[in-house]
């Protein structure tokens, strides 16, 4: 159980430090005088809402002068080379105070200071004083120590460019749901954030979970409006792929242009079986759209529900077209929604080209079941990091050391060293984000530490 504090004070700092510390975004406070080691205090934003978010402990106060390179000191922290010099010239010395920051359960509203602007960087009395646990810190505990190190040591900053990238769209999260996503993940890995305890949903599920349904019905125009968001959330682009349009050019149901050019037909159907009409079709307005050569450098594709009868699976086997279910689909794109970027459209190409043709719903699963695997075995070598780190009390592990504890964790499946360290490489990449990476001088010196969960929904 977490122990409970009283806090009677608190530390008057400006509104955008305040919301840096409780973003993760910081962990250094300049209060104008030395703060002693182990002090609670809240954080008190110095602007008229007097609302309390958050709390915090001192872990360590440097006194630091004009010696210390101030261009790395703000790299690290929140504050311009300028604005740094500024104090410096008001105070001769900086006051760098690192506070581990907690959030409140619940806003705390308290009376305005009338004089909050002489009190910028010290301590006011709270009218009545708060209790608190460190139930919900803003960064987890082994984050905190990571940058705490890297401040005191005053080394410079792993990834710049994502820094640049967070702060350019922090403005776009309150409107743009995709930015605020892209916003949170960035923040996980630099360690901004603490991790997060479930994946976050895909805005697309819900209509995603009704491609099935839908195309198992009588509502032709709709499925076919479906089957082409799908396509444009596995990734595939093409003039003839607007949704919000009924019939694409020269009357295909649907185009893709890149990364490669398919040609499709749709068929919804309640009850009936799927006659010859349907590859016909396909056939005859691909071949008067695109003409002979593009067309017979297309994947075929068509996607009905019910069973063919013997003619259409004859002439859809003849004329190398593959026939899925909307379930097949369906499970396609919700991969793409849960795990981002997991269909690779290259792969799913080559399984697309290869032998059998007509009812092709076995072999899609088979690549389905594939990027599963994939899914579990690098969900399985995060958590490995996860517990051999904690295990051991160190920061990072190395490929070797990692290697040789994967195969005593009931690893899914046999790897090698070399693959291995590829996995923990992606795993690593600032697009995933799920472990960190030291980055060593060759071969296996590179070093891994935890940053987030890859969960299995």
């Amino acid at each position: 159980m977490n122990q409970q504090f009283s806090i009677t004070t608190a530390l008057c700092l400006p509104v955008p430090d305040v919301e840096a510390l409780i973003q993760g975004r910081t962990i250094a406070a300049l209060p104008k005088m030395f703060i002693r080691p182990g002090q609670r205090f809240a954080l008190y934003p110095a602007d008229s809402s007097a609302s309390i978010k958050a709390w915090a402990k001192c872990e360590l106060c440097q006194i630091l002068d004009e010696t210390k390179p101030l261009d790395i000191l703000s790299k690290l922290t929140i504050w311009t080379p300028k604005v740094l010099k500024e104090v410096l010239q008001k105070q001769q010395y900086l006051f760098l105070a690192y506070l581990r920051v907690y959030q409140l359960p619940q806003l705390q509203e308290i009376s305005v200071n009338p004089n909050i602007q002489e009190k910028l960087g010290k301590f006011v009395s709270l009218p009545n004083s708060i209790t608190v646990t460190e139930a919900s810190p803003v960064i987890n505990d082994r984050t905190f120590a990571q940058r705490k190190h890297q401040l005191e040591k005053l080394e410079p900053s792993l990834h710049p460019e994502l820094e640049e990238l967070q702060s350019a769209i922090a403005s776009l999260t309150i409107s743009q749901p995709a930015a605020k996503q892209l916003d949170d993940d960035i923040k996980v890995f630099l360690g901004w954030s603490s991790d997060k305890p479930t994946n976050p949903l895909d805005l697309d599920l819900p209509w995603i979970q009704k491609i099935a349904e839908v195309g198992n019905s009588s509502d032709g125009h709709t499925f076919e409006k479906l089957v082409r968001r799908g396509l444009l959330k596995l990734g595939f682009t093409g003039s003839s792929l607007n949704p919000d349009a009924t019939g694409g050019a020269g009357g295909m149901d649907f185009y893709t242009e890149q990364p490669y050019p398919i040609v499709g037909e749709c068929k919804a159907t309640k009850t009936e079986k799927v006659t010859d009409g349907t590859p016909a079709q396909l056939l005859k307005i691909g071949m008067n759209h695109l003409g002979k050569f593009q067309y017979d450098n297309s994947i075929k594709l068509i996607i009905a529900a019910g069973e063919l009868n013997f003619y259409a699976s004859r002439t859809a086997t003849e004329n190398q077209m593959n026939v899925i279910s909307p379930e097949t689909l369906q499970k396609l794109v919700e991969m793409q929604a849960h795990y981002k970027n997991s269909i690779n459209l290259l792969e799913l190409k080559e399984c697309l080209q290869q032998a059998p043709f007509g009812l092709a719903e076995d072999k899609i699963n088979t690549y389905i079941d594939k990027v599963e695997e994939s899914i579990r075995l690098r969900s399985h070598i995060v958590q490995l990091v996860k517990n051999y780190l904690e295990n051991s009390g160190i920061e990072s592990a190395g490929v070797e050391s990692l290697h040789g504890a994967y195969f005593g964790s009931h690893p899914p499946q046999p790897i090698k060293t070399p693959e291995m360290h590829e996995i923990l490489i992606e795993l690593s990449s600032p697009l995933t984000g799920y472990l960190g990476r030291i980055k060593g001088s060759g071969g296996n010196s590179d070093r891994f530490y935890f940053l987030r969960n890859l969960l299995i929904n």
